[in-house]
Formats: C-alpha cells, structure tokens, sequence
C-alpha cells in the first residue's frame, strides 16, 4: 500500500496557521516523542522515508545521507525497530530500538543533526547535542495546519525548534546559530512523522544546509 503525501506548502511553512497552541516543556517533548506511535502497524510492513539533503560547504556528506530510510521489524520476546540506510545497492544499519517506545525516527532525525553540525562548522558533538536537547523540552509554539494524504486534506500538527537562537557561540557556528528544526506530525500518516526537516544558511548569509526526511508509503517486508 503505497502513501503518496503532498504537502500543502513548502518544510518551513507547511503548518497553515489554523490555529495555534503554545504547549510546555512537557507537552513540546511529548508531541515530538509520541509514545505508541509504531502500535498500529502491521510488524510485517515496513515504513519507508526519503531523506534529501543539501549542504554547499560539504556537498560530498549531503550526497552520502540522500537515500532511503526503511523502518522494519524484529520479532522476539521484545519486538524491535529497526532503521536501515539504502542508496542504491548499498545498505547500512542505524540501529535497534524497542518498537514499543514509539518511532526511532525522531531520535535518528536529531542525531543526525547533531552529526552534520559538528562535521561542517566544526565543535564538539556533545555541546551541539546539549542545546539541541534543551531545546526540546522548552515551551514552544504547536501549529495547527493540513495537509493532503493519499487525496485526502488531514490535520497536522508542527513544532519549529531553535536551539542556538540565544547561544552565545552562534557567529562561529558558520550559519547553523540559525538552523530551524521543524516536525509535522499527523495522525493519519503511520508513524506519526509527516516529515522532519533541519534548514540553516551558509556563513555568507546564501544558501548552506537543508535535510528533510519525508515519509513516503508502508512497503511489504525488509
């Protein structure tokens, strides 16, 4: 069964502004880490994502993590997700996690923007993975916009993170005191995650860093 996803507007502005809520610390956390999120799926069905990225001052890392994101299962006492990195005929694990906490998707989306930080501004991983970490549990602004699903218009829900905006290291960050971290999130796509995208300008102000992973339909199988 395939989900063909067509958002309304473009990652930074996908969420129209029906309505908004502002939620704590708590209720930011909770939204984007959605325990049960992996219940209703079919543990023979996989849930497929496609991850775009661009990045000007390291074009060779945005063409090594464009590719596939396939989550699947493992049967066992404990059943377990799984994500794998496919590009072409290459494959590579992303790691195991206990299906029952909810969709690892969100955990690989941070870390790997952690990861991209601290490969092209520089720094250490553990001060970027500290802010981005703080950022999570503060209050912040929850969107209420659509977006169109197999030919259906369904509500979504978006939060839009800045973890550097008040950090005092941010002019040496080579743009990334500016990145945006925006999740859409619905209850009509499986997994929870419409789509988890991270954007920040070059050091010149011009075009620098975007990643966007986007679910794009339920497979058959690993």
């Amino acid at each position: 069964m395939r989900k063909t996803l067509a958002l309304i507007a473009a990652i930074a502005c996908c969420a129209v502004p029906a309505a908004a809520a502002s939620g704590d610390g708590t209720a930011t956390y909770d939204l984007l880490f959605r325990n049960g999120t992996l219940d209703g799926i079919d543990r023979g069905e996989t849930l497929v994502y496609q991850r775009v990225v661009s990045n000007t001052a390291k074009p060779e890392a945005a063409e090594r993590d464009t590719g596939k994101i396939v989550l699947g299962f493992e049967s066992g006492q404990m059943p377990m997700a799984t994500l794998d990195f496919r590009q072409d005929d290459k494959h590579r694990s992303l790691g195991t996690f206990p299906a029952s906490v909810g969709n690892p998707m969100i955990m690989y989306f941070y870390e790997s923007v952690v990861r991209d930080i601290a490969e092209t501004a520089g720094g250490s991983p553990f001060y970027i993975r500290n802010r981005v970490k703080e950022s999570l549990v503060q209050p912040s602004e929850v969107l209420s916009g659509e977006a169109e699903v197999d030919g259906r218009t369904v509500p979504t829900q978006t939060i839009v993170l800045h973890p550097f905006a008040d950090d005092p290291n941010r002019d040496r960050m080579m743009g990334f005191g500016d990145i945006a971290l925006t999740v859409v999130m619905s209850e009509a796509v499986p997994g929870w995650y419409l789509s988890l995208g991270a954007e920040a300008p070059g050091a010149d102000g011009g075009a620098g860093y975007r990643s966007e992973m986007t679910f794009d339909r339920i497979g058959e199988g690993q």
